[in-house]
């Protein structure tokens, strides 16, 4: 429905706000009627990014706490709570920048990076640029780097639902539940979780759409100085940039979107975790394989039935007795549902699962237990779940029946077990969610009016945003072109060394060209298993398996 609430009382000066952008920046499509975009965010976030234009950003030297070295600058953009009243309550995104490297002659604009989550932060992208990161080295002589906290991310009014002290606490109930009083004490945490976010963020919540964020986005854009957008969008990242080519198409310059959400309306978002479902268990079933391929090194198993078998044991295990009483079922699912999301943890975890198998559980527990002291790190750790629940609950619908959510997944556990209840739990605070649910964008309806070539990255078998997601994105972007790399499955294709992706990034991103033709590749190297004396020492810690990766991992 096209909404037709006013303005406000400051409805008056948006005729001279609306001529200033079109003199300042593309006019923002009207795109297609659907969720919340109707014609009053329209029209307000052209007046937003015309503001914006006018003010651009006062760049300094990031806050000490940051943690973001010189030369990398921090800066703030003012955008409105509800884009429907551009001229009501604001809040303040915190950006952050590297410069290019290159001459002014290279220089094409700024790129703006958003990791997923929802809930991720991309304000540590420019250290791609200041650490010379090697894949990124040609990409940032020609572009400034420049990363975002999305609206409740972060240092861009947070969000919270719950104390993050009590939030991070273990052990935590086995998400795999054994009666009908383990459903009911599930139902009951999710109430209440949906019941905390209403009492300490209702306010952000009703406005905590990806709809709304890809218009924050264009009033960075329009911040920046940048006619049109350069972006690179990962996982989550990906389906705001769909909906940002729907809402703006004739605003994208460059456009990269890698691991794909598939952005069907109706896959947003109940549809979307019981897919993840499956494909968690396909990608858990390639690192049992690998591990029982190098049972010489790891001494678990030398088939898949064997080391799930060691699997369950520990399971079980820790459902008796948490180990060190901390690590219980909850943990280490948490733990080792790294290996399906990054080839980059299969020898930490199998490295942690055969010092258990030997008689050590040192690693696990050390990598499950909460630093209570670190109260920066719980906040971070809190806000980002509850960023991720609120951005999927405001953006869709969600069944209210626990009927259907039992019967769904009750059917996905006999076959797929490894992820199933652990995502049907996260997940359950949409059905009782206490603020407003849209109805999703249909990405893709408005972008052929303008919108260039988009380049879209996909392994075959990754876990958390399976390969259909990139061809169904591909189909709806008109021009776009597709790189598969096929028998692959690690999520974040682009932070990858693979010369056949890495090269076309590259080029796509210095010249705009693509493929004539959507191009397959072969997969990146596997992970090797260390030698089996440097096996033994399997010193895994929660902060060593972050420092694997540099974002947060997105549609969890």
């Amino acid at each position: 429905m096209i909404r037709t609430a006013a303005l406000g009382s400051a409805a008056t000066l948006i005729t001279g706000a609306l001529a200033a952008s079109l003199l300042l920046a593309p006019t923002a499509e009207a795109a297609p009627a659907s969720g919340d975009n109707g014609y009053n965010e329209a029209i307000g976030v052209q007046v937003a990014a015309a503001r914006a234009a006018r003010t651009g950003i006062d760049w300094k030297d990031c806050p000490a706490d940051w943690g973001f070295e010189k030369p990398i600058q921090c800066g703030w953009v003012k955008v409105p709570l509800d884009y429907a009243k551009p001229y009501g309550k604001t809040i303040d995104l915190a950006v952050d920048r590297a410069l290019s490297t290159g001459t002014k002659e290279e220089r094409q604009g700024a790129l703006v990076y958003n990791p997923g989550g929802p809930g991720g932060s991309g304000m540590r992208f420019p250290r791609r640029i200041t650490t010379k990161s090697p894949l990124w080295v040609n990409t940032s002589k020609a572009y400034d780097f420049v990363g975002f906290d999305p609206r409740g991310v972060g240092h861009s009014a947070p969000i919270s639902c719950v104390d993050p002290q009590e939030y991070v606490k273990v052990p935590k109930a086995d998400p795999v539940p054994s009666n009908e009083a383990d459903k009911r004490a599930q139902r009951k945490l999710a109430a209440e979780y949906a019941d905390g976010c209403k009492e300490r963020s209702g306010e952000m919540l009703p406005f905590m759409t990806t709809p709304n964020t890809a218009r924050d986005l264009d009033v960075i854009r329009a911040a920046l100085g940048e006619k049109k957008l350069n972006y690179l969008g990962v996982s989550y990242g990906t389906y705001l940039g769909g909906v940002y080519a729907t809402l703006f198409p004739g605003h994208v310059r460059r456009m990269i979107v890698d691991s794909v959400v598939n952005p069907e309306q109706d896959n947003i978002w109940y549809q979307a975790n019981l897919e993840q479902d499956v494909a968690f268990q396909m990608r858990w079933n390639d690192w049992e394989d690998w591990v029982a391929k190098n049972d010489g090194v790891f001494h678990i198993g030398d088939t898949r039935a064997k080391v799930e078998a060691k699997w369950l044991e520990l399971r079980a295990k820790a459902k008796a007795n948490p180990l060190g009483g901390v690590a219980g079922p909850a943990e280490l699912i948490g733990f080792f549902q790294s290996a399906p999301y990054y080839d980059s943890s299969w020898v930490p975890t199998a490295q942690a699962l055969s010092a258990y198998v030997a008689g050590d559980e040192k690693p696990l527990i050390d990598a499950v237990t909460p630093d209570l002291s670190d109260i920066r790190g719980n906040i971070t750790t809190e806000n980002g779940n509850a960023v991720y629940t609120a951005v999927e609950c405001a953006d869709a619908k969600w069944p209210t029946s626990w009927a259907k959510w039992d019967r769904d997944n009750t059917a996905l556990n006999k076959k797929y077990p490894f992820l199933t209840w652990s995502n049907a739990w996260m997940n359950l605070p949409c059905a009782t969610w206490k603020s407003k649910q849209s109805t999703p964008i249909e990405v893709g309806a408005s972008a052929k009016r303008g919108l260039p070539p988009v380049l879209v990255v996909q392994s075959e078998r990754d876990a958390a945003t399976p390969y259909a997601g990139g061809v169904e994105m591909h189909r709806r972007l008109g021009g776009s072109r597709l790189i598969t790399e096929k028998n692959a499955g690690s999520h974040g294709v682009t932070s990858l060394v693979n010369p056949c992706i890495n090269t076309r990034v590259d080029s796509y991103l210095l010249t705009g060209k693509v493929d004539a033709q959507d191009v397959t590749c072969e997969p990146h190297a596997t992970p090797v298993a260390p030698a089996p004396a440097a096996a033994k020492s399997a010193a895994v810690s929660q902060g060593a398996e972050l420092a694997l990766r540099e974002e947060l991992p997105a549609v969890r």
